[in-house]
């Protein structure tokens, strides 16, 4: 695959923004985020909204973070580093997806968001409050550049149980009528097909990718990594299809990387990089 340009030494390289929660293990969230921001060649600058206290069996619990902590440290990079783009991952409840959006509405620059609606771990722990789902449609996803929900996310978020292509296609429709300018349908999940078909749509226009369905019980931090790709992609300038294009080639270089860790599911790797 072709990378993105890496800055010469000694120049200051794109800054790119996770705003989400931490992951104890190292397999997804911020971990997972900063991973690929280095081996993507951009400088990664973090809010942290959660804690968590996971593994790679799953989750235990989460502390949240004050609200004023997290719009802080959003306001503090943004008004002395500046980012180029941003990405959400986990944001727990209604009250920081507010904070987050206000604190995002208050920024002078339009900088490109991607939203990863992160609503349940891969093991079916739960890491946004159900009363948040009303707060992720309203308030966050109107500030979208793209929103790149997974099946169950996207079962939570309008309702649609995608099963096939047409299902795909009318679930992106309705994500985008939700308020974002791009909706992508990921299709890792969806086991009618032995591909991995992803849907993207700006309400005009639908755009389709597909790449082989890497067969691995490690796919741990996945749309971590997608969505933190494609956001560096957005910082160089990218289209939006591209940029999806480059992160769904990206995410499945580090899929076929990907490790045992623990007892549980290992993580993606973007360390892969290393020996390219």
């Amino acid at each position: 695959m072709d990378y993105l340009p890496l800055t010469p030494p000694g120049q200051t390289p794109l800054r790119v923004m996770t705003i989400a929660g931490t992951d104890s293990g190292g397999g997804a969230g911020i971990q997972a985020d900063s991973r690929t921001f280095a081996m993507l060649g951009v400088h990664g600058c973090v809010a942290v909204v959660a804690v968590t206290v996971q593994n790679s069996v799953g989750v235990k619990g989460f502390h949240e973070l004050p609200l004023d902590i997290v719009a802080g440290q959003i306001e503090a990079v943004a008004g002395d580093i500046g980012i180029q783009a941003a990405k959400t991952g986990m944001l727990a409840s209604s009250e920081i997806i507010g904070a987050v959006a206000d604190t995002w509405r208050g920024l002078d620059d339009e900088v490109p968001l991607v939203v990863d609606p992160v609503c349940a771990s891969m093991h079916g722990d739960p890491l946004l409050h159900p009363s948040a789902l009303d707060a992720l449609r309203s308030e966050l996803f109107p500030l979208a550049t793209l929103v790149t929900p997974n099946l169950d996310e996207v079962r939570l978020i309008v309702g649609i149980d995608v099963v096939d292509s047409k299902s795909q296609r009318d679930a992106a429709r309705a994500l985008h009528a939700l308020g974002p300018a791009w909706a992508l349908v990921k299709g890792g999940h969806l086991r009618s097909s032995d591909h991995s078909p992803d849907v993207l749509f700006d309400g005009t226009e639908f755009h389709e990718f597909d790449a082989d369905r890497i067969d691995t019980p490690h796919d741990h931090g996945a749309g971590d990594t997608l969505a933190a790709a494609a956001a560096c992609a957005l910082a160089h300038g990218f289209p939006v299809p591209d940029a999806v294009a480059f992160a769904k080639a990206w995410v499945t270089e580090c899929l076929r990387a990907a490790y045992p860790l623990g007892h549980g599911h290992g993580p993606v790797s973007a360390l892969f990089r290393l020996n390219a």
